[in-house]
């Protein structure tokens, strides 16, 4: 049976070396000589990585669409219903009172949680949860959800 060898590691084959295997002393002394991580260098001149791109990630990693397509459509606000408060949202303006109902409308938001107060409310939003619009309608309300184009 042969003796196991242990590895040399390379922090000590490279001692007394100015420039620890790196060439230049100096291109080692930040993380500019490493180039980037991940996906950089994949920009206009980035032929050498175009194919990988093309064939396995977005067929429209390219172009004025790549951006939403990498990205992705941003989530709405959470407006929660259990600690909301109507004097708040009339003076911000985004509520109005007329015949004992507040019309709130929030259409960047999605609408969370259960209504707790006894308000009839009708709100005009971008989404809600099952819950929220179950006690909207208990207390005698609507809740008015935006349709995406």
């Amino acid at each position: 049976m042969p003796m196991k060898m242990k590895k040399r590691r390379r922090s000590r084959r490279f001692r007394g070396s100015h420039t620890h295997g790196r060439g230049f002393k100096k291109k080692a002394r930040g993380s500019g000589h490493r180039g980037g991580v991940g996906m950089a260098g994949t920009g206009k001149r980035g032929d050498q990585k175009k194919t990988m791109i093309l064939k396995n990630t977005l067929p429209d990693y390219f172009g004025k669409r790549a951006r939403k397509l990498r990205f992705g459509k941003p989530k709405p606000e959470t407006f929660n219903l259990t600690n909301i408060s109507m004097s708040s949202l009339v003076s911000k303006k985004v509520a109005k009172e007329s015949a004992g109902k507040y019309d709130i409308s929030i259409l960047k938001h999605k609408v969370v949680g259960e209504l707790t107060k006894n308000v009839k409310l009708i709100i005009h939003a971008h989404s809600a949860s099952e819950s929220a619009i179950a006690s909207v309608k208990k207390q005698g309300g609507e809740i008015i959800v935006k349709e995406d184009k």
